[in-house]
């Protein structure tokens, strides 16, 4: 995608399995704080909704797809259901973005997912961050960063 600029997602849709639901609850904090729509189980999924109905309507209509990759979701019978859909639908092109949460062997998903850059937290949470936003052109602000100078001058 060299030389063409990467439009912001519209929304991107967060698969995840539920082990790894408190690194997505941290990422999606990040997403919200820059500007971010996405779609995440835990907040878009009500009781008594047919979520399976839910899920299959967010996949039609994100135009993004995150999959946190660790040990858990290689193990996730829903991970690997969001992922192949994606896949197959075609649609999604290069918007599918692996996020390495863990390390983990990912060809237990789909041997596809080789093909793709991985996003990788497992060492640094806001160097991952810095790799995901600049994909779509944005900067990474930490939450709650002033300016360090500002800041130290105010305590004292």
């Amino acid at each position: 995608m060299r030389g063409r600029r990467i439009r912001k997602p519209t929304e991107i849709f967060l698969s995840h399995a539920r082990a790894d639901r408190k690194f997505v609850n941290r990422l999606v904090k990040v997403l919200r704080d820059h500007g971010i729509r996405y779609w995440y189980s835990k907040t878009h999924l009500g009781g008594a909704q047919r979520w399976h109905d839910e899920i299959g309507r967010a996949l039609n209509r994100c135009d993004w797809f995150a999959v946190v990759m660790s040990p858990a979701a290689t193990r996730s019978e829903w991970v690997k259901r969001e992922l192949l859909y994606v896949l197959d639908a075609g649609r999604y092109g290069r918007k599918i973005v692996p996020l390495l949460h863990k390390p983990c062997n990912h060809a237990r998903l789909s041997w596809t997912l080789g093909a793709f850059q991985f996003v990788d937290f497992t060492r640094d949470f806001e160097d991952g961050c810095r790799d995901l936003l600049r994909i779509w052109g944005q900067a990474y602000r930490r939450r709650g960063s002033g300016n360090r100078n500002t800041d130290a001058k105010k305590a004292k």
